[in-house]
């Protein structure tokens, strides 16, 4: 089916903006004119152009009478740029063929209706859950009312992140590692606990080219930060200096816009977030290899379940391969 060829493609383009176009959504335009492809477009980066503004600069030809596909409703609404839909009416095309609404409320059906008023044919729904899954933050972030919360740790098969001397480099290998940065690439912010900061300095940059650093969230109640930490290197950064519950934090990362949060650790701040019930996704490597010890330190600590049938489940379980090493990515519903 040749309408589900041109939303693959939109889908394709859309994802070259990962990470960029934060707190707005990955959206790939490609516009058809008997047949071909005349006009592809996507959001290359918060403030720029949308997909379908992009697609229309790009055609080959006028676009009087052609089709627009896109993985997202047009907006309808003035922000950082003009509405999209303005600029498609404007431009003759006749139909539009969507996967999904926009869950902001801003545009929610407004793009389509206006677009209807307007005399052109629309259709919603082709390919909609692999467009969501594309921007299940931005969806979450909408519909919940929360940023999407990822958490993210990597252990000994036997659940440890540390021995007891608090020595942690390194449990999983390389490519394993390397995956690891390139997801914080993926997300909005990324979030650790001031005692990983301490021990570790980390960078919790992505350091790979054409990636976007997230911004780096610290949660240091008791101001111990040092102003010489890696993490403090530029502004990109957001130091959390009270005692917060993870639900008001995530409140209070709603109020500015950030849609998701990488948690990276350690185990207490990782053990908070699993005890609020506020987590979406997993993504858990293990190495094949046994720490033991009372005194290591495990994985997701803070106060945990009492009984094995309170366990949290995860759902749409994946798994993926780094040599040895094992990644198990699920959700949580």
């Amino acid at each position: 089916m040749n309408d589900e060829v041109f939303i693959r493609q939109a889908l394709k383009f859309a994802k070259k903006g990962k990470g960029w176009t934060n707190p707005n959504p990955m959206v790939g335009a490609v516009i058809v004119k008997n047949g071909k492809v005349i006009g592809k477009g996507y959001h290359k980066k918060y403030g720029f152009p949308h997909a379908e503004v992009e697609a229309l600069r790009n055609c080959k030809e006028n676009a009087k009478g052609a089709t627009l596909y896109v993985n997202l409703e047009p907006c309808n609404h003035f922000g950082k740029t003009s509405p999209c839909t303005e600029a498609v009416i404007s431009s003759g095309i006749k139909k539009v063929i969507c996967s999904s609404l926009d869950p902001n409320p801003k545009t929610h059906g407004k793009g389509v209706e206006k677009l209807k008023k307007s005399g052109l044919e629309v259709v919603v729904g082709l390919l909609e859950n692999e467009a969501r899954i594309l921007n299940e933050a931005f969806f979450t972030f909408h519909e919940k009312k929360k940023p999407f919360v990822v958490i993210k740790f990597a252990s000994s098969l036997d659940g440890k992140i540390a021995t007891r001397t608090k020595d942690s480099k390194w449990i999983t290998n390389e490519k394993a590692r390397e995956y690891a940065r390139r997801l914080r690439g993926e997300y909005q912010s990324v979030l650790v606990g001031i005692n990983t900061v301490i021990k570790d300095n980390p960078n919790l940059g992505v350091r790979i080219k054409g990636l976007k650093d997230p911004l780096r969230i610290i949660l240091d109640s008791h101001s111990r930060l040092s102003k010489n930490a890696q993490v403090l290197r530029d502004e990109n950064v957001l130091v959390i200096n009270e005692q917060i519950t993870i639900p008001k934090l995530l409140e209070e990362l709603k109020k500015k816009q950030i849609i998701s949060v990488l948690v990276e650790g350690g185990g207490d701040t990782l053990g908070r977030f699993v005890d609020s019930g506020l987590i979406d996704k997993v993504y858990a490597f293990h190495a094949p290899v046994l720490i033991g010890g009372e005194g290591a330190i495990s994985a997701i600590e803070a106060l945990g379940v009492e009984k094995v049938s309170q366990a949290l489940h995860l759902k749409k379980v994946s798994f993926r391969k780094f040599d040895d090493n094992m990644l198990t990515i699920g959700y949580l519903v």
